[in-house]
Parts: structure tokens; C-alpha cells; sequence
């Protein structure tokens, strides 16, 4: 996609300070209605802070999956990660609210591991090696998130091509240089392997005779717009989707975190005294001195880490309302928001490396062992 005003979103670039509103028209997708969450939370049977926020905030026929598991037919997740480098927050969260998608709705997720686009991505400049190191690694940070091994199938896509490759194939005969370019702004520079690429994410919503749902940021949307366009020509559904924003980078409101911008993230293996350091060099809302703070207060719209609170890791809403109230009249200053984040960020991460460790056999049933992964390497997706 090209820039969209005063920022840009592209599946590999987020610039400027995000206009929602303006983005999902110009992207065509539709908001997430007070009705249709409620919806869904009913159906799901519980709510989900990050609905409940607003961090997901537009879709692609999502009343239509719900239409789908009301009449029995169920449907399928479908999400990934490109690894180019050791996962950060921003990366890990929307694994969390798939799998509890997973746990609410009990379906089957199919987890991409896009190491051939990493490896063609001629800004990351990774060998073969790398991607496939990487692969590993994140791997293991996506089974601790907790996935049903059941009903859960990792792949990397240079190791279970072969599967893939006839549907790839029947995809790539159906999509021209004129479309991917026009969709992804490719021009006469880039490498072939790229311009082929998007037939192997679009592949894996052709694994299942159901709908489709991606959860994921809306930076991903373009490969959908394709899909949706060639699946019934296949004989498969349109992909639904449900979009969240993005996590802001801690150096400010704009943009997203790159894991290619160490200041601007936490990774997920970072220790205490780095993400101490982060945080409290993160972009503040607050005024210049303790005085105008007492007197103007903090603006908890522009403020980093009440944000991050917002965002995922404040879960009770009564606090984070106390939290903005007492920030707003300047009774909190900018540092107590930081330390309660410190707090809530460490005793995550804390959680989840925890369960990092133990998740390898986990990680085996997920890709080779499970019954899923057993079902997955034999057959050709056709």
C-alpha cells in the first residue's frame, strides 16, 4: 500500500501517527460494532480485554463466522510470524488472544512461519541460517503461549512447501505482476521471490473447507484483499479477519514497535533492568517539571506507558480508570505510571518465560507429533 496521508501502513512498514478510522476506509474493512461485540463475547462466553478496549477494532465478515458457528459448521484460525529476529510484546500479544480464541471456540489455528519471506526481505539481510535459527526460536515462544497441541499446527514454509507447493502454484497462475504490484507497491527492483511470496501466505486459507478467521494487525490486510477476490473461484470461502492496532513503540505515540529499533521495544528474553531502563526513557505525556504536573496534568492520550497499560497489561478496568483520572489532574506523576508498568510487564514476561522452558515437548506435538500435525504432513493441500 502506498502512504495514507500523513502516515503509512504497509505489511513491512507502520510510519506516522495511525488515522483507524481513516485507514479502515481506505482499506475497506468494517468496524467492530457495539453489536457485533456483544455477539461475540455472548458466544464466545466471556469478554476479552482487548475487545472490550477497543484494540480490535475492525474485521472482514466476522458476523458471518459467527453465523458459521452458530449453524455447526465451526470455522479455523489462521495467524503467523515472520522470523527475522527474537519476538518482542508487541509481537507476543495477539498469540495470547488467538489462543484464547482457540480456548472459547474450540477450533483449529494454523501458525505460518514466513522464514522464505524473511529470507527474501532485502532490507533484513539474513542468510538461510538465520531464518531457520529464528524460526526455532520463536517457535518456542509461540508454544508457551499455551495453544492446545490437539489443535494446533506449526509450520515453517521452507520445510512443509511440498505439502503446499500444488495450491501455490494453482494461486501464483491466478495473480499477475500488475495486481501484487498495485496491492503491495512492488516495482521493477524487486526481487521475484517476493513478488511470488503472497501465494504461500494466502495458501493457508485454502487448509481447511471453512471459513477462514485471521486475527492479526492491520498492516497484514492487503494479502486478504487478494484471497478474497480469487477464493471462490477455488471453491473455498472468503477469509474473514478481525484487526487490532498496534502496540505504539516506546519512543512515542507513532508509528509501531520494531524489533528492528531495540529502543523502541521489549523483547520477550529482556531482563529487569533493561526493561526498567526502557520504560522509564519511554515517551511521557506528562509536563516538563513536577510543578506544571501537579498544576496542568498528564495528557494519558499520548503517554506511552499508560498506553501499554491500556493496550494489555492493565487488565481491570476500574483501575486503569483510577490510573487515568489521578494522571489527568497530575495527582500521578509520569514515574509511578512507569513503575506500575515495570511491574506488570516483568511479572508477564516473567509468566511466559516460565513456560518457555518447559514448552519444547509441547512445541514437537505442535509441529510433527500432534494429531493436527500428523493430519497436516499427509496430505497436499489441493
Amino acid at each position: 500500500m502506498g502512504q495514507q496521508g500523513e502516515f503509512k501502513v504497509t505489511p513491512w512498514t507502520v510510519e506516522g501517527l495511525v488515522d483507524y478510522e481513516k485507514l479502515m476506509r481506505d482499506f475497506g474493512t468494517e468496524p467492530l460494532t457495539p453489536q457485533l461485540k456483544d455477539r461475540f463475547v455472548r458466544l464466545a462466553g466471556e469478554d476479552h480485554l482487548l475487545i472490550r478496549r477497543g484494540i480490535f477494532f475492525s474485521h472482514r465478515d466476522l458476523d458471518r463466522v459467527l453465523d458459521d458457528y452458530e449453524a455447526g459448521r465451526g470455522f479455523f484460525l489462521y495467524t503467523g510470524r515472520g522470523p527475522s529476529g527474537p519476538m518482542t510484546l508487541g509481537h507476543i500479544i495477539p498469540f495470547y488472544f488467538t489462543k484464547w480464541l482457540q480456548d472459547r471456540f474450540r477450533c483449529n489455528v494454523y501458525i505460518e512461519l514466513t522464514d522464505d519471506e524473511k529470507f527474501l526481505e532485502e532490507s533484513r539481510n539474513l542468510t538461510i541460517e538465520d531464518v531457520r535459527k529464528w524460526s526455532f526460536e520463536n517457535a518456542l515462544d509461540i508454544a508457551a503461549v499455551g495453544f492446545n497441541p490437539d489443535r494446533t499446527f506449526i509450520f515453517q514454509d521452507m520445510e512443509y512447501v511440498r505439502n503446499m507447493y500444488p495450491m501455490v502454484l494453482k494461486i501464483a497462475k491466478k495473480v499477475n505482476f500488475s495486481w501484487v504490484r498495485a496491492v503491495f507497491g512492488f516495482d521493477m527492483s524487486t526481487n521475484i521471490g517476493m513478488i511470488f511470496y503472497p501465494a504461500f501466505q494466502i495458501c493457508v486459507t485454502f487448509f481447511e473447507k471453512r471459513r477462514c478467521l485471521i486475527p492479526a494487525a492491520i498492516d497484514q490486510d492487503p494479502y486478504w484483499r487478494i484471497q478474497r477476490d480469487i477464493a471462490e473461484s477455488f471453491g473455498y470461502y472468503k477469509t474473514a479477519a478481525i484487526h487490532c492496532k498496534f502496540l505504539p513503540p516506546l519512543t512515542g505515540p507513532s508509528g509501531k514497535m520494531s524489533a528492528s529499533q531495540p529502543e523502541s521495544a521489549i523483547y520477550l528474553n529482556e531482563d529487569e533492568k533493561s526493561i526498567r531502563r526502557k520504560i522509564f526513557q519511554a515517551f511521557s505525556g506528562g509536563q516538563p517539571t513536577v510543578e506544571e504536573h501537579r498544576r496542568l496534568g498528564g495528557n494519558p492520550d499520548v503517554d506511552v506507558p499508560y498506553q501499554w497499560l491500556h493496550f494489555f497489561f492493565e487488565e481491570d478496568d476500574e483501575k486503569l480508570r483510577r490510573i487515568r483520572e489521578e494522571y489527568s489532574s497530575g495527582r500521578m506523576l509520569s514515574g509511578e505510571i512507569k513503575e506500575i508498568l515495570v511491574e506488570k510487564v516483568t511479572g508477564f514476561l516473567e509468566k511466559h518465560n516460565t513456560r518457555r522452558e518447559d514448552a519444547r515437548e509441547k512445541l514437537s506435538l505442535m509441529k510433527y507429533e500432534g494429531r493436527l500435525a500428523k493430519e497436516m504432513w499427509s496430505k497436499t493441500i489441493e
